[in-house]
């Protein structure tokens, strides 16, 4: 956690953490020692790790498929598209910020425009 926050320049607001007490514990130690600012909320999520496994679940199921890998560069390029689809699957992603009009996309959906993306 150390280097994250040196990586980033800043400490986080809020730190969202699963119900391993080890993790808590050195947070705790961390606002102690002064790494952390004593204002920085800790939440706990039961599902945390669930959450995350499930989201991860699309990546590994289209990866393994694949057989792995012979690039590094070749895994993030194809990551990323996988990301790129569950965000617009769900939803995720502001055509209009894009520069698409309102309410169309690239891609009619059954002759209908798309959703408006949020």
């Amino acid at each position: 956690m150390k280097k994250a926050i040196k990586d980033q320049g800043r400490a986080p607001h809020t730190i969202t953490l699963d119900g391993y007490e080890a993790l808590h514990r050195a947070v705790r130690e961390m606002k102690a020692g002064g790494f952390l600012p004593e204002d920085t909320n800790v939440q706990s999520s039961t599902y945390l790790n669930n959450v995350i496994e499930q989201h991860n679940r699309n990546v590994k199921s289209r990866a393994n498929v694949m057989l792995g890998f012979k690039r590094f560069s070749f895994a993030a390029v194809v990551i990323t598209g996988v990301e790129l689809a569950y965000r617009i699957r769900k939803e995720q992603i502001d055509f209009a910020e894009l520069g698409f009009k309102e309410n169309h996309c690239a891609r009619r959906l059954g002759g209908r425009p798309c959703p408006t993306m949020k």
